[in-house]
């Protein structure tokens, strides 16, 4: 299991604290860890295969971090996949019209087999960059048609976690430069709380604010801190088997 955070803001805000906080629990996902922070007008993803409370790198990171609007972390315990920086979260990428995307994922896909043809052009060898190549494919697909309206993408995003959600545990955050989408399909995982201008959303409460539940199985998007669209809700809800269970408490998760 993995923990993400995100934060989508109107106005740059000084959250240095809160990402110290989600990346001590580094501690108990020790395999790697990344970020999507603003810098100079664009994105900059940083990624680094190792325990993020134990990271020279990243403690140099935060020091300098400028106060963010969007911001994506995500901290790694390997399920699938080996331990390198390949591995780490955020995946990013770009739609033949050049709109970046970037993504972080908490979850496992049991039921993928259509995305085993990314087997052997992927970088890492995980399921959650299968996912992300596949999401990226499905939006060229709707934009060789014609060039998306900003509807139409969260529509194409939100069909497409409707349909992988069965079977798969599906937290994820996507940012594609103009929306934020959010999405949980595990009960007990992923709240979020205001924060100033914006909205930040953390697998687990990093602070004493007032945190709520995110809403399961519904794919909702945000824009400076508010939301602007949300998709039905779908009965594609994760529901951990025996063998999760046991797995899980094997690896002390």
């Amino acid at each position: 299991m993995c923990e993400l955070l995100g934060f989508c803001s109107s106005e740059k805000t000084d959250i240095k604290e809160q990402l110290r906080t989600f990346f001590s629990h580094g501690i108990k996902h020790p395999h790697g860890w990344g970020m999507m922070s603003e810098a100079a007008g664009g994105r900059a993803i940083v990624r680094e295969a190792g325990c993020a409370a134990e990271s020279a790198r990243l403690a140099e990171l935060l020091e300098e971090l400028s106060p963010q609007r969007n911001c994506l972390g995500h901290i790694r315990f390997a399920t699938v996949g080996s331990i390198k920086t390949q591995n780490c979260h955020p995946f990013t990428g770009r739609d033949i019209t050049g709109r970046e995307w970037t993504m972080i994922h908490n979850g496992t896909i049991y039921s993928g087999k259509n995305m085993y043809r990314y087997y052997n052009t992927q970088r890492g060898d995980t399921d959650s960059e299968r996912l992300f190549m596949a999401l990226l494919d499905e939006i060229d697909l709707r934009e060789e048609h014609h060039r998306l309206t900003e509807r139409e993408r969260f529509e194409t995003v939100d069909r497409f976690i409707i349909d992988n959600a069965p079977r798969n545990k599906l937290n994820l955050i996507i940012f594609d430069g103009e929306l934020m989408y959010v999405h949980k399909n595990l009960k007990n995982t992923l709240s979020y709380r205001r924060l100033g201008s914006g909205l930040m959303f953390a697998t687990t409460p990093l602070d004493d604010g007032e945190w709520q539940p995110f809403p399961m199985a519904q794919v909702i998007a945000f824009r400076d801190g508010r939301e602007v669209m949300r998709g039905e809700r779908h009965k594609g809800i994760f529901v951990p088997t025996l063998d999760y269970i046991t797995a899980m408490d094997a690896m002390n998760i």
